[in-house]
């Protein structure tokens, strides 16, 4: 079992830009695929970025290509979601979430989720 856990989630500003992080608590993510969720007030769950295992290829959804960055830092064994020129709609509780693929596999393992509320 792995217990994920979100960090840098916070009050921006739009236009502005955060920075999440994801760790395995006492462990590590290099052996897994990560990927990058959001849940906005009233809507469904959504995927806006994966990263694999292995060749660390990163996938962003269309809503945020441009602007959302996902990347690994090996060392660390952590990801992390960059966000940048956020808008009133990236507004949501983020969750990271890990797993043995991003897009061919289940996820195994969720994080409790980090608030993220662009406002002015």
């Amino acid at each position: 079992q792995v217990q994920i856990v979100e960090s840098g989630g916070g009050l921006v500003q739009p236009g502005g830009s955060l920075r999440l992080s994801c760790a395995a608590s006492g462990s590590t993510l290099d052996n897994y695929a990560v990927g990058w969720f959001r849940q906005a007030p009233g809507k469904d769950r959504e995927r806006v970025a994966c990263i694999t295992r292995g060749e660390n290829y990163p996938y962003i959804v269309d809503a945020v290509k441009g602007r959302f960055s996902i990347y690994r830092d090996g060392a660390k064994g952590m990801v992390y979601l960059h966000m940048r020129s956020l808008k009133l709609e990236d507004t949501g509780v983020y969750y990271c979430a890990a797993g043995y693929g991003c897009y061919d596999a289940p996820v195994n393992y969720w994080g409790e989720g980090a608030q993220v509320t662009v406002s002015s």
